[in-house]
């Protein structure tokens, strides 16, 4: 379980929700929200939610990284979203009233708020900037899972990589990206042996640079070109 020890963020004071689909809200709002959620934190590896349980309610990333994954026949994960910071998880199995069709698990250290389902139910029904927002992120998502989908299988495997390191990059910011050589093979769609030679070779054409596990972009048009973007 999480250790709800750790220190305590406000939604007046959180950073990440003026990113997050809680961004526009007044005062009184901010200060309603504050009430209806808790906050903990997570270790490395520990899940949010698993595939086939209900949803509680929905958990919002104050800091940290998440994956979002299914599992094939042979239990292989296939990872199908990174959330980061400011990012709401779960509450798209809010609206269906059905199990998790996917898992959640986090990837580093992080501090997630919670908020029940009733609470956040409430929350879309009284607030319709909230309820416009979360209609507009349902609708832009499924074009844009439509068009990553699409180009992901007309890609090799290679294309793949340097295509998913271009994204990688986007929700890692400033950072190097910061994987398991597995979780990255996961999220390419390909065998963790693949994923490393591939990764041999984009070092030595100077398209990247490793340091331990991290990897830094240093020709992002470089892979642009590779992906054929």
């Amino acid at each position: 379980m999480p250790d709800k020890s750790h220190r305590h963020v406000t939604c007046e004071t959180c950073k990440s929700r003026q990113s997050s689909l809680f961004g526009s809200f007044c005062d009184d709002e901010v200060e309603g929200l504050d009430s209806k959620k808790t906050c903990s934190y997570y270790k490395k590896n520990q899940p949010l939610f698993i595939e086939g349980s209900l949803p509680r309610g929905v958990f919002c990333l104050n800091s940290g990284k998440v994956k979002i994954f299914a599992r094939g026949e042979e239990g292989k994960e296939q990872i199908i979203h990174l959330a980061a910071d400011g990012e709401i998880v779960g509450f798209r199995a809010m609206f269906s009233g059905e199990p998790y069709k996917v898992s959640a698990t986090t990837l580093e250290e992080c501090n997630i708020c919670f908020i029940g389902k009733s609470d956040f139910l409430d929350l879309v029904d009284t607030n319709p900037t909230l309820r416009n927002g979360i209609m507009k992120e349902l609708s832009t998502e499924l074009a844009d899972r439509a068009t990553f989908i699409t180009n992901m299988a007309q890609k090799s495997v290679r294309e793949r990589l340097a295509f998913s390191l271009i994204l990688l990059q986007d929700i890692y910011k400033e950072e190097m990206i910061n994987l398991t050589r597995e979780d990255l093979a996961n999220f390419v769609g390909t065998a963790t042996e693949t994923l490393i030679r591939l990764l041999k070779d984009f070092k030595e054409e100077d398209l990247i640079q490793t340091h331990a596990r991290k990897i830094e972009i240093l020709d992002k048009e470089g892979l642009l070109r590779v992906s054929g973007a």
